[in-house]
């Protein structure tokens, strides 16, 4: 798009009174910012505002829990920022999207809005802000999370408006809302002083080049920006216990293969994948906007996984585009082995290898679910809400059920007994926050979330019909997903309330009664060598080291010039302590890849468990300089320093670390020691404090004890690897009636 054409056609438009009076009174012969001065202004409701606010947590913290902060640090008035249809005068395509996004919509939802009031009802308003830093920063900032102000504001519809990611001047990777906020302004004079307060379209079609200077900053291109909402944590202002990680989707985007910086990743993409690159796709301009560069628009949808508010809103569009971006190839599903029960042998991969099948046969089937296209995990986010499960059935040939796992009961709730991509938040009476009351979690009694470019197996056993001589088992496995469980959504509602469910990924494959004969390989299957190394990295997750090495063999066997088959061997060696052997298999990785940097990571730690601590760190700095953000480079080089006791070089390690992560538990454990050693008492007092308090706490235990004890029906999800059997289908003890 031309965008001076449109500002010629705009302009035109204004003198000749087409634009509607909502617009045409911004047009004044004085801007209305010219005789006030906005610093003393915003001084002035500032001290007012102090006034009466409850500075629960000293008067220098106005926005604790949140780590939000605004430039000056008084607050700001929320009138002075500018509002989203303010900006859509222009800016008609970002706002039509925006509009119908959960960034649009982060405040009114009434399932959030009656989540935090449980919050602000239980301990009180100032608490809340803990949450509002992200979902509705123009309250934080404005001051009114405060006792004796209604939480209802002409603010609140516009949630995270355009003026709020455009006003943030820095951020840090803390999460929890740590960015700086500014005072908003859309243009800057011609000295470069921002303008306070709204100008008219006029002066800003007239200044394209100072208004762009006002709201755009590089780094809101990085994936930092987004960090800085997208990674929480649980304070002990907030819970009054200890500091707990809540959700880190950026830490795992900067470990995976994607953001391209650790070496670690079993698989390695072509390109640096950003936050943006996923949710911010570019695609053809249909409407005007002259965000638009070369006629390609960044989507201003941020297309994610919630499929409720477009739902709840009617925004029917938004649902499409969702629902498609969940099912575009985030998992692949593999049906990948048969294991009789009578003879204890592998039949992998399915479709590769022949084999009988009789009635009366016990069988299990492995199921790979691996996260392909995700560059965190899945579920990310309120993981103990959201829902999303792995549904197994087995048909006979008349299409009778004979098993059926991770199905959906009459009134809505989910099998309990389903392989769910969920974790269990348990409070300190051992029993479970159904509603996501973090702020009374204790611990996370397990987690079996996906991480990005990982696999999980999934085993279901049953029984062919004794029966059955003849005809085809059609089995399927699915990947479901729903933004909420049955429980949550119907407390948020207030009723009974029916979600869309999307079937993120499906495999059928037919179990021939009598001889199954090798077949071609499926488009929807990855290639073989594939299947084994999804298979392998499931079973190392799993603990199942043997097993693994011998999935990993397979790569090896099948693609003998791969450099990762032979480096994951020695993974699973590693693991299994088996030092000398992982050693072998390393070295054969490097002989096909000299100063490989993963091959060259997991030799340094065979190293140094070894003995060889000089051979440890000639390997981790040349990691290092091939990755300078891997923190598990700087984590261990930063060890193997202070184990020769090089303190200087261990302490910039670690200080190294803490850029990339600033909770990182090692760095503050180590660091409390290393400034201790080096006569820096203040800095270690206060990393001793942070481990203290991020430490995990190991009496908790024993409240996820209680509760996996009184829930048989999901304990052995909290194991390592188990089996889903068709013994173990029938009613189960309701999780949210155990309250």
């Amino acid at each position: 798009m031309n965008w001076r054409r449109v500002q010629h056609v705009l302009l035109c438009a204004l003198a000749g009174g087409m634009i509607s009076a909502a617009v045409a009174h911004l047009v004044p012969t004085k801007t209305a910012h010219a005789d006030e001065d906005p610093v003393a202004a915003r001084h002035v409701y500032s001290e007012h505002i102090a006034q009466t606010y409850d500075f629960h947590l000293g008067a220098g913290q106005p926005f604790l829990p949140s780590n939000a902060t605004t430039d000056t640090g008084e607050f700001i008035d929320p009138k002075t920022f500018p509002t989203a249809a303010y900006c859509g005068h222009c800016h008609q395509e970002a706002h039509t999207q925006w509009r119908q996004s959960a960034h649009a919509n982060s405040f009114r939802a009434p399932w959030y809005t009656k989540n935090v009031s449980l919050l602000m009802n239980g301990k009180g308003v100032e608490f809340g802000r803990h949450c509002e830093g992200c979902h509705n920063p123009i309250a934080l900032t404005s001051g009114s999370m405060t006792k004796g102000v209604a939480q209802k504001r002409p603010t609140d519809d516009d949630g995270i408006t355009c003026s709020v990611c455009h006003s943030i001047q820095k951020v840090d990777q803390r999460g929890t809302g740590s960015y700086v906020m500014g005072q908003p302004t859309v243009l800057l004079d011609e000295s470069g002083k921002p303008i306070v307060g709204k100008v008219s379209d006029a002066e800003i079609l007239a200044h394209l080049d100072r208004h762009s200077k006002a709201v755009m900053k590089d780094f809101y291109r990085s994936p930092e920006f987004c960090s800085s909402c997208h990674k929480a944590a649980l304070p002990a202002s907030l819970n009054d216990y200890k500091w707990q990680r809540a959700i880190f989707l950026s830490d795992e985007w900067q470990m995976s293969s994607y953001a391209k910086q650790s070496p670690l990743p079993f698989y390695v993409k072509p390109a640096v994948s950003t936050c943006q690159t996923c949710h911010m796709t570019r695609a053809p301009l249909t409407g005007l906007d002259p965000g638009a560069k070369n006629g390609q628009f960044a989507s201003h949808r941020w297309l994610g996984a919630n499929t409720m508010i477009p739902t709840y809103f009617h925004y029917d569009d938004q649902l499409q585009k969702t629902v498609a971006f969940l099912q575009a190839g985030v998992f692949n599903v593999d049906l990948f082995a048969v294991e009789k029960q009578t003879e204890h042998s592998l039949v992998a991969p399915l479709g590769t290898q022949p084999y009988a099948l009789h009635g009366g046969d016990a069988v299990t089937v492995s199921v790979v679910i691996q996260n392909k296209g995700a560059a965190h995990s899945h579920v990310p986010e309120q993981r103990d809400i959201y829902e999303s499960w792995v549904q197994f059935t087995v048909k006979d040939p008349s299409g009778a059920t004979i098993m059926q796992s991770g199905f959906l009961k009459p009134d809505g709730s989910l099998d309990e007994r389903a392989h769910s991509f969920t974790n269990r938040l348990i409070n300190k009476e051992g029993k479970l926050n159904d509603l996501h009351q973090v702020w009374a979690n204790r611990v996370v009694a397990y987690n079996n979330t996906i991480q990005a470019g990982r696999s999980q197996v999934v085993r279901y056993q049953f029984r062919v019909p004794e029966k059955l001589t003849s005809g085809a088992l059609s089995v399927t496995a699915q990947v479901d997903y729903r933004r909420f469980n049955q429980h949550f959504i119907d407390f948020g509602m207030g009723k009974h309330t029916t979600e869309p469910l999307v079937v993120m990924a499906t495999r059928t494959r037919l179990l021939r009664i009598g001889s199954n004969d090798p077949e071609p390989a499926d488009p929807a299957d990855n290639p073989e060598w594939m299947r084994w190394n999804n298979y392998g990295i499931g079973l190392l997750d799993a603990q199942q080291y043997g097993e693994a090495v011998h999935a990993f063999e397979q790569v090896a066997r099948l693609r003998p010039d791969y450099v990762d088959a032979y480096t994951n061997i020695a993974l699973a060696n590693f693991q299994w302590e088996k030092y000398d052997v992982a050693r072998v298999d390393l070295t054969k990785a490097l002989s096909l890849s000299p100063g490989n940097p993963r091959a060259l990571y997991y030799l340094a730690l065979v190293e140094r468990n070894q003995g060889n601590l000089d051979g440890a760190i000639d390997d981790l700095k040349k990691v290092a300089a091939a990755f300078p953000n891997s923190r598990d480079a700087h984590r261990e080089l930063g060890f193997s320093y202070y184990q020769q006791h090089l303190y200087q070089q261990a302490r910039g390690e670690y200080e190294r670390l803490q850029a990339i992560d600033p909770d990182d538990l090692a760095a503050h454990y180590n660091l409390s020691i290393l400034y201790r050693r080096l006569g820096m008492k203040p800095e270690a007092a206060i990393e001793s404090a942070r481990f203290a308090d991020q430490k995990d706490d190991p009496t908790a235990n024993t409240y996820a004890l209680e509760f996996l004890r009184n829930h048989d029906e999901i304990a052995a999800e909290s194991v390592p690897w188990h089996v889903h059997s068709d013994t173990d289908m029938g009613p189960s003890t309701s999780l949210e009636k155990s309250h």
